[in-house]
């Protein structure tokens, strides 16, 4: 017979691809779920992994169980998230991804707001780059994501929350701080800085300005870094400029709010949204989130309608 205990481990080796490291995830000795494991192959007559692979990776036949798997556990956790719902408590774990290019301008706004609110609910955040928080769904290692969207991917739901401007930095003995009207053509320079490979933020500029050949060759370095209060006072430092959004802008003090410029030709913004699996259930802590979120942020990033939303994929 098969166990949810078995089907947990399967896919906790599955995620991890390493027997150890499942165990100490599942809170068990590896003997325990490697033994579980065995006889759950035993049961089915099926190999789930090939074990001289390291790390461990699924035969074919452990892929199809392991994906079934993991719609059956998502399934079973649905039961006490309705128990939940029914008596309308919000408690529980809830996991979340935020993106570099968010995280430290919105978390401050919300998260302690929300945990004293709801104080039955453990809240659990990764910081990671949207790619990882898209893993992370799919093998259920966190439970929602904050993210810039659209994502164009059919298995994410995305429900948006706030539409933030793309707004201009730079040093303040940039010309741009004195220009009177700055078009998206005039930012198309050598002297623009961008964060690395990998940040939705970067794609966003460059599908904005049309920065796909550009070279910055008149940057006194190259930065690769995902840090955009980095970027900024390499900008305060060594001149040139970037962009950055909204939320980040709040963050700057008195003196260095005269480096911000915004478009004179268009408004650009990007859509930041909670996105989450099809397969997921606890309605009630994403709809409090959700709340919690657009009561934090400036009531006028709410509104989709007062710019233009720049996609990056």
């Amino acid at each position: 017979m098969i166990t949810i205990a078995q089907l947990e481990y399967v896919v906790a080796v599955d995620t991890y691809r390493h027997f150890a490291t499942a165990a100490e995830k599942s809170f068990v000795t590896q003997p325990t779920l490697s033994m579980q494991i065995k006889k759950l192959e035993e049961s089915l007559g099926v190999i789930l992994f090939d074990r001289s692979k390291q790390p461990v990776i699924p035969t074919e036949a452990g892929k199809k169980i392991i994906e079934q798997a993991r719609i059956v556990l998502q399934e079973t956790k649905k039961i006490e998230i309705l128990v939940n719902e029914v008596k309308e408590k919000i408690s529980g774990d809830l996991r979340i991804g935020v993106i570099p290019t968010i995280a430290p301008y919105l978390l401050p706004l919300f998260a302690g707001n929300f945990k004293r609110k709801y104080p039955l609910v453990n809240l659990k955040i990764n910081e990671a780059v949207t790619e990882r928080i898209e893993e992370m769904l799919f093998h259920d290692l966190i439970d929602v994501g904050i993210v810039v969207t659209p994502l164009n991917n059919k298995s994410i739901i995305e429900s948006p929350l706030y539409y933030e401007e793309m707004l201009i930095y730079s040093s303040l003995n940039h010309p741009l701080v004195n220009q009177p009207v700055i078009k998206i053509k005039d930012i198309a320079t050598p002297d623009i800085w961008l964060l690395s490979d990998g940040h939705c933020f970067r794609h966003q500029v460059i599908n904005l300005c049309d920065l796909h050949d550009i070279e910055t060759d008149k940057l006194p370095f190259e930065f690769e870094g995902g840090s955009l209060e980095t970027l900024m006072k390499i900008i305060d430092r060594e001149g040139g400029f970037t962009l950055i959004p909204e939320l980040a802008g709040l963050e700057v003090d008195e003196e260095r709010k005269s480096g911000i410029r915004h478009f004179s030709n268009i408004i650009p913004l990007r859509e930041v949204s909670l996105v989450f699996t099809r397969r997921y259930a606890k309605t009630k802590l994403i709809e409090a989130l959700s709340d919690s979120i657009k009561e934090a942020v400036p009531q006028n990033m709410l509104d989709k309608n007062r710019g233009t939303i720049v996609e990056w994929r």
